[in-house]
């Protein structure tokens, strides 16, 4: 049985990850190239376990030295948030959100890592999901807690990289439908206002 923390830090990192970016995308398209899947996906779910786990091992102590700081990251993720549901509700309501992976149709497998690394390292938006986001979320939680909701938080990467990229190729009649990107942006919406309003809702610490 998981803990409530487990399946908080779970359902958070699902929220976050089901965001299509470039990252997503780039896996995505070599997934249904059956390009180097496992190395794909390995670098993929090391690297977020890495940064979910430096999130949570880290923020509270940067906290203790510059305690004006989980204000910026509560505020400040709360903007992001609420850019981000917008920008889901606006491509939902218009029906313009479009899928673009970078690269070639072939990769060889150093291209593909050096671009995974790339897609992964070099991404903003990987940081705040992962360092500040689940990692400011999971300052309420202490002691063996906080390491459950990292738990949750890794096996919700572990299960999404692992489906898109093996199964990514079942998916691509649904993701030529409009009406499918519409209810997926309709989803991320409401799941960006969801995590918006628990930064928003109370003091973190």
């Amino acid at each position: 049985m998981f803990s409530a923390s487990t399946i908080t830090g779970f359902t958070t990192s699902a929220g976050l990850l089901v965001c299509i970016g470039s990252q997503n995308a780039f896996v995505l398209k070599q997934g249904l190239l059956r390009n180097h899947l496992f190395t794909i996906a390995t670098i993929c779910i090391v690297s977020d376990i890495v940064l979910i786990c430096a999130g949570v091992a880290g923020i509270d102590k940067l906290i203790k030295y510059w305690p004006d700081l989980i204000e910026i990251i509560r505020y400040g993720g709360a903007a992001f948030l609420a850019l981000a549901s917008f920008t889901s509700a606006k491509q939902a309501w218009y029906g313009n959100s479009l899928l673009k992976p970078a690269g070639d149709d072939h990769m060889q497998l150093k291209k593909v890592v050096l671009a995974c690394l790339g897609f992964t390292w070099l991404n903003p938006y990987v940081y705040i999901d992962t360092v500040f986001m689940i990692g400011s979320l999971s300052i309420p939680y202490s002691g063996i807690d906080k390491w459950q909701f990292a738990i949750g938080a890794s096996l919700a990467s572990v299960l999404w990289f692992t489906a898109i990229i093996y199964g990514s190729r079942f998916l691509l009649p649904l993701f030529r439908s409009a009406r499918a990107w519409r209810i997926l942006d309709v989803l991320i919406a409401l799941t960006m206002v969801y995590l918006m309003l628990i930064l928003l809702k109370a003091p973190l610490v």
